[in-house]
């Protein structure tokens, strides 16, 4: 059919006297269709992609200048939207006409295949799958030019946590326990007794489900485990979503030992080690998807930190073991009975500032004797300079233990001069 003129073929905006094209009945077909067959295939978002050509479009004057630019623009946004949900469409006659039109419908408009995309919607551009993209044309529209903000949590040694919050904790916390349990991430972690007769415990389990979203990915789980940390999900696949976009994927940094996961339709980036026996984890996620959870889902060690009665630190100050435990004699791994002098000299060859994270070095080998726990804390730190969104809060330095004593200095201060003022008016 040739496209000589412009109501030889209906699509929204053309001439109400156009005869009726195969398009058009692609778009009646796909709007009105079966609806028990797409109700079965409830994954396939042929119907979605074709509604919101229809709202791309409907507004087009076929008479004005910018018409062929716009409409080419709404094509490559249907066409990418119909690419996206191309593998749970397979044996659907809707979404396969609808790629057999959008093909003519190309050819005929002479729309070149590359180029930019509709913008009305955010969902259909080309960086639907890219979160930061998709917040800022979000804050463009109601012209906020706020940057979204970021937050971390970190996990390493005894345990050792650094909550979305920046409190830092020290924890007990034996067997399974979730750290992030929101609408679009869940991770949880499994931790085993350490060394005898001492209350610490270390990661040798972690366990994270990205949850699927929208078009850009399905649900993919990744698992690691002491002594098998993988470089794909538990499917066997490195990436999810379509492989070219590589919305969400995994990238080896050390065969067996540092794994990195981005996904960038959240905006989030996990990564993973194991050193010596144990594993670290330490995470990056917008505030607003890592806020976006249920009541039922309030149990969140990255969001709320440890519970009370399985603190290890008291009030962020990390008593150091009186007495140094022994290695067990039935251990294969390297360890050494450590002095305070010994495990502060050894913790200064990795962390030249006695910052939190140096404490928990130092505790980690009073306790344990294991040196590993040393390059933990090294590479946790170096995890909080690669992740944490804000440098001026990367350092914390440990508390004292006499602040409740310091912080009340000035109140009792600022007692005596009121008493003073008061006694001479």
């Amino acid at each position: 059919m040739g496209m000589g003129k412009r109501a030889a073929l209906c699509y929204p905006g053309a001439d109400r006297r156009c005869t009726l094209g195969p398009l058009h009945l692609l778009l009646l077909l796909a709007l009105w269709g079966d609806t028990g067959y797409s109700q079965q295939q409830t994954q396939c978002r042929i119907q979605k992609c074709t509604t919101d050509f229809v709202s791309l479009t409907s507004h087009l004057n076929s008479g004005s200048d910018g018409f062929d630019s716009e409409f080419c623009k709404a094509l490559r946004a249907y066409a990418g939207c119909t690419h996206r949900t191309s593998k749970a469409c397979r044996g659907n006659l809707v979404y396969h006409s609808a790629v057999l039109g959008i093909s003519d419908l190309m050819s005929q408009r002479n729309c070149s295949k590359d180029g930019p995309t509709s913008s009305t919607n955010p969902e259909f551009s080309n960086d639907a799958c890219n979160y930061h993209s998709r917040v800022t044309a979000r804050e463009l529209q109601v012209g906020d030019q706020t940057q979204p903000n970021y937050l971390f949590c970190g996990l390493f040694g005894d345990p050792h946590l650094r909550t979305f919050k920046d409190h830092f904790q020290t924890c007990k916390v034996e067997g399974a326990w979730p750290l992030i349990d929101n609408n679009y991430l869940s991770v949880q972690v499994t931790n085993v007794p350490v060394v005898p007769g001492s209350s610490a415990t270390a990661t040798n389990k972690i366990t994270i489900i990205f949850k699927s979203y929208q078009d850009c990915t399905e649900q993919k789980v990744y698992q690691a485990v002491t002594d098998d940390l993988p470089s794909a999900f538990v499917d066997g696949t490195t990436s999810g979503g379509d492989s070219e976009m590589k919305t969400l994927r995994i990238i080896e940094k050390v065969g067996g030992k540092h794994v990195v996961m981005h996904a960038k339709y959240i905006g989030t980036t996990v990564i993973v080690r194991q050193l010596g026996n144990y594993l670290t984890l330490a995470i990056r996620m917008p505030e607003d998807l890592a806020m976006d959870y249920e009541e039922s889902q309030d149990l969140q060690l990255c969001m709320n930190g440890c519970p009370s009665s399985e603190r290890i630190d008291e009030g962020g100050h990390l008593r150091l073991p009186l007495v140094v435990n022994s290695p067990p004699s039935n251990s294969n791994q390297a360890r050494s009975v450590y002095t305070l002098e010994s495990a502060t000299a050894t913790c200064l060859e990795k962390i030249q500032h006695k910052h939190i994270y140096f404490n928990s070095c130092v505790f980690d080998l009073l306790t344990t004797g294991d040196v590993n726990f040393t390059a933990a804390a090294q590479s946790a730190w170096e995890d909080v300079e690669t992740l944490h969104p804000r440098k001026e809060r990367w350092q914390i330095f440990p508390n004292s233990g006499n602040g409740s004593k310091t912080s009340a200095l000035p109140a009792v201060v600022l007692g005596l001069v009121c008493l003073f003022f008061v006694a001479f008016l």
